[in-house]
């Protein structure tokens, strides 16, 4: 579970009811599985109240986590998220050039498709270096380039085109163009405001890819 609060005072009161709610049940949480995290903000210093209780252990405060296999900074930046996607885009790359290098285009296109098109959270990626960015999208054209045993300089734009296949930016609108469309149409009434809030840095971004003004 995640308890998420504008300051320390309203985490120690959540925390608080998650420790009745566990006394009344019979329930015990695990304090050397608890963390805390604090995200930065400009005009605010939380060294001076960082330190909360949970049943009576101070909780680890840490500068990252991951939550729902999606990784968290204390920057709320998502270099480190691209990494790990990055990373594993690799290895699943990796294994499909290995394991079916003997097969037909069709047949690695589709694994293609299916192994290394997922892009786990990726349209909640806002807030990230060039570099982070270009590393991800070098990595997943470098994996069709191998599966399908083509020239390392080959044309990326072209390679894709001839093989029908999404291109890295392609995936990237679909993620959004999806997740806005989501967001929209919930039910829940904090998600609406949220997509109603052009001038939310989020939504803009959003908006911005969907309708292909930034990449």
């Amino acid at each position: 579970m995640a308890l998420l609060g504008p300051s320390a005072d309203v985490i120690r009161q959540l925390v608080t009811i998650c420790e009745e709610y566990a006394e009344q049940h019979g329930l015990k949480y695990n304090t050397a599985k608890s963390e805390l995290v604090i995200f930065k903000a400009r005009k605010y210093n939380p060294s001076t109240e960082s330190r909360i209780m949970l049943c009576g252990v101070s909780l680890n405060v840490v500068d990252r986590f991951k939550y729902l296999g999606h990784m968290l900074t204390d920057d709320l930046k998502d270099d480190l998220d691209l990494e790990r996607e990055r990373r594993a885009t690799a290895v699943r790359g990796n294994m499909l050039a290995r394991r079916f290098a003997r097969c037909n285009k069709a047949v690695k296109l589709t694994l293609f498709r299916a192994y290394c098109q997922t892009f786990y959270t990726s349209s909640l990626w806002v807030r990230f270096t060039q570099r982070a960015y270009n590393a991800l999208r070098v990595q997943y054209n470098n994996i069709l380039r191998m599966l399908l045993r083509l020239p390392k300089h080959c044309s990326a734009s072209g390679m894709f085109a001839e093989a029908r296949v999404d291109d890295f930016f392609a995936i990237r609108r679909k993620r959004i163009a999806s997740m806005l469309r989501r967001v929209r149409g919930s039910s829940n009434s904090l998600l609406r405001v949220l997509a109603e809030r052009l001038d939310c840095p989020v939504t803009k971004f959003w908006v911005e890819v969907a309708f292909g003004r930034a990449k």
